[in-house]
Order: structure tokens, then sequence, then C-alpha cells
């Protein structure tokens, strides 16, 4: 099993007796898991099973689940309004009495808002349940369904990723190559410096000895050796599965800050270039990253 990304969509649909619905569940990216949920009126429960079943599968995300289910209208359940019908006779007495007005028809009151209602509400508190849960194991086929295509995307940004991985194992050994002329340029800039300040009464010994001492500040082969240590940890992440994405989100922080001190020790142009071109791939990393559940 990959990781798993964060945005995907699915569809299911089921029907039980004389009610069919329709499930659709989507998700993109979010920090931590969000789970929105869209349903008919009446039906107040299928809202926690959504979030039940979501945190059941899905870590990080933000999840939208929508829900649209309806009855036939052979089996609804129609009703008049007398209340209503009442309210809108009593409005338009005054105008019939004053001649203002004809009498109505009972097409033209069967069409008026309220006068016929139709009810899509279960009754029966057996049946609702069972509704309910029929709908829900549709919301679970939409969910799994979602998961599925997450992780297709998952498997999808893992190469890029481990392309990546690959382009910042070669810069590390590139700048690996050029970092043994640190020491060399160093002591040149130093004695140059130094012949400026103090003319030819610069002692060798002593410029060897300062120019040793920021060979050693600009070392980096602790930073070469950390960015080695963090290729290996992402790629261990890379090819495990499960929530992985803070993780990597961390480490993405580390290879940036290992490849910012390489460029503020180097000595040389060479060296800065790599450094450079690290952080480049390194953000082109850390963009993907944030896809990774």
């Amino acid at each position: 099993m990959s990781i798993s990304g964060m945005t995907g969509f699915d569809r299911a649909e089921g029907a039980s007796g004389a009610w069919s619905w329709a499930v659709e569940a989507r998700s993109v990216n979010g920090r931590n898991l969000e789970v929105r949920f869209r349903g008919p009126p009446g039906f107040d429960g299928l809202e926690r099973a959504a979030r039940e079943q979501a945190q059941t599968r899905f870590q990080r995300g933000q999840l939208t689940v929508g829900v649209q289910a309806r009855r036939s209208e052979g089996a609804l359940a129609v009703r008049l309004n007398l209340e209503q019908l009442e309210r809108y006779l009593a409005i338009g007495a005054p105008y019939l009495a004053s001649g203002r007005a004809g009498p109505p028809s009972l097409d033209g009151l069967l069409a008026l808002k309220g006068v016929i209602e139709s009810e899509d509400a279960v009754e029966d508190p057996e049946a609702r349940t069972e509704l309910e849960a029929a709908i829900g194991a549709t919301i679970g086929s939409a969910l799994d369904g979602l998961l599925a295509a997450r992780r297709e995307e998952g498997r999808a940004v893992a190469g890029l990723l481990a392309g990546f991985l690959d382009r910042i194992e070669a810069l590390v050994a590139e700048a690996e190559a050029v970092a043994g002329e640190q020491p060399g340029l160093v002591k040149e800039r130093f004695a140059r410096r130094m012949a400026e300040l103090l003319g030819e009464g610069a002692a060798e010994e002593r410029i060897v000895q300062e120019a040793a001492a920021m060979a050693v500040k600009a070392d980096v082969r602790e930073e070469l050796d950390r960015l080695t240590g963090h290729l290996a940890a992402a790629r261990q992440l890379i090819s495990g599965d499960g929530a992985v994405g803070r993780r990597l989100d961390f480490l993405t922080q580390e290879f940036m800050r290992e490849a910012n001190t390489l460029c503020s020790k180097s000595a040389s142009s060479a060296l800065t270039s790599r450094g450079l071109d690290l952080k480049a791939v390194i953000d082109q990393f850390r963009e993907q990253v944030q896809n990774v559940e």
C-alpha cells in the first residue's frame, strides 16, 4: 500500500422500496480532518453516520458528503391543509363581497402554495431506522470509492516525490565533490585580505592559523551528512503507508534549513550554485508534500 493523497471524488447510489438516493463524497487538501455534510431534512442520523465513517478512513483533508434522497411520486403521502385554505378564502372574501373578484376555481385554490402538502418523511420509527441504515451503507460505499481515489493520487504523488529526492541526492553528491575546495579557497581569500591590511608583513604561520579557524566555520560536511540522512528518512516514509504528510512536511523544513546553511557557508560559486539548485528542488518537493495525507 502506498501513501494517500487528499483530493478525490466518488458517487454511489442506492434504493429501497419507494426510496432512492445518491451519495457524493469529495475531498481537498486540509491540515486536519474536516467533514461537512449536506443531507435531506428529516434524516438527522445520517450526518453522524457520515462523520463516524469518514473518521475511520481518513486522518486529514476537507471532506464534503452530500446525500440526495427522494420517494417515488406514487408513494408520496398527500394531504389537504384546510387551515391554509381557509386563510386564503378569508383574505379573498372582501374582494368577492365588493365584486372586485370572481369566485375562485377549485384547481386554482389547490394550486396555492401550502394548500396541498406532500410528506416525504418516514413516520414509522422502525422503517426510518432501516432506511437510514441503508443510506448509511451507501455513504460507506462512496467513502470507500473516495479512499481509492485518494490512494490513486497518492501513488502518482509518490512517483513525483521520488523523482525530486533523486535530484536532491544528485545535487548533494555534486556539493560534496566541490566542498573539498572550501579550505583552500578560505586560506587564499584570507591571505589576500591580510596582505591588503598588513602588506608583506603578514606572517605565514598566522595566515595558516586564521585560515584554519575560518575553514572550520566553513565546513559543510555536517550539513551534507544531515541532508543524506533526511533523504533516507523521506524515502522510508514514501515507501510506507498511513498519514505521513505531516512528517514529510517537517522533513521538508529540515531539508531547506540545511540547504540555507550550505549556501551561507559557501566559499565558492560552484557550491553556492548547488545550494541554490537544492533550494529550488526542495521547494518543488514541498509543493507536492502538501497533497499527501
